[in-house]
């Protein structure tokens, strides 16, 4: 019997996760009483039960109570009760706006500000943050995303890692992405910006990729920076790094910025052991600025 845990902060996509999860077989349950934990995990494991998957969703709805669940999964670990916990995160920006977009109300704020209902939310349940056996972060997840995420976890039994991993391509002129943690400026590179015939194009189309990679100065570029990250990422990986945004920059993120994103996307993607997604921030914006 496969028993999960879907937990997280308010707003992260608990119940979307749990959705998706019911469409994978899983008997799901949102909200459960916790008292009621033990005797539903006995229930799970009674012989001749049915249900061999099973999801359960748990959050700060539970008042009070979630300070006992700290002490019953205490108490599972020592009756040696398989469960896995999977952690639902977001910045604290996404999860604001995403209550605003809602017009919800946090269950922590009260009549008070969102913000001040996540940091509630945050210290109550960073134990189970502490415990987790997967952490996802959904700030920048696509619901598409998420759900690969959950079928290689789940579906396929692939060997997890908590780091997802974003490669994002931008413009300078349009400023550097707030959420970078690494920054790689390539406008050292010949500009196809210049060249009448790839102007209106960009770097998702092979003409530019080949006129920016046929530079020794863009292959010597893109073996440095494999290497790099083939050092960099099992390291935050050791450190329990679970988000890391990979943002490479050119003059206004069309064309070289693009490219070079594209071909490091395409390096990280081989790997099964995180997740990876590709990002074109500001590969529209001179078309936009243009016509204004």
């Amino acid at each position: 019997m496969r028993f999960v845990i879907v937990t997280g902060m308010s707003g992260a996509g608990k119940s979307t996760a749990l959705k998706m999860l019911e469409d994978m077989g899983y008997f799901c349950v949102d909200n459960l009483p916790i008292p009621l934990l033990p005797r539903f995990v006995e229930m799970l494991n009674a012989p001749g039960e049915e249900i061999k998957k099973t999801a359960l969703g748990l959050d700060v709805r539970s008042g009070q109570d979630l300070d006992g669940l700290e002490e019953i999964l205490q108490e599972l670990d020592e009756k040696k009760v398989g469960y896995e916990i999977l952690f639902l995160d977001a910045h604290d920006d996404v999860l604001v706006k995403r209550y605003k977009e809602t017009r919800r109300q946090h269950p922590l704020s009260g009549s008070g500000r969102v913000d001040t209902g996540i940091a509630k939310e945050r210290e109550k349940i960073a134990f189970l943050k502490m415990k987790a056996t997967y952490i996802l972060d959904t700030s920048k997840m696509l619901t598409r995303e998420l759900r690969l995420e959950l079928e290689k976890i789940f579906v396929d039994g692939q060997s997890f890692c908590n780091l997802f991993i974003t490669v994002m391509s931008f413009g300078f002129k349009y400023g550097i992405p707030q959420d970078a943690d690494l920054v790689f400026d390539v406008r050292f590179l010949p500009n196809p910006y210049y060249i009448d015939t790839l102007r209106e194009k960009t770097g998702n189309d092979p003409e530019v990729q080949d006129y920016v990679m046929e530079n020794d100065k863009g292959r010597i570029f893109i073996e440095k920076l494999k290497d790099l990250m083939e050092f960099l990422i099992p390291n935050y990986i050791l450190e329990g790094k679970n988000q890391l945004v990979i943002a490479i920059g050119c003059t206004g993120g069309k064309h070289r910025s693009v490219t070079l994103a594209n071909a490091l996307y395409q390096i990280l993607d081989k790997e099964e052991s995180y997740g990876v997604r590709i990002e074109h921030r500001d590969i529209g914006k001179d078309s936009i600025t243009k016509r204004k």
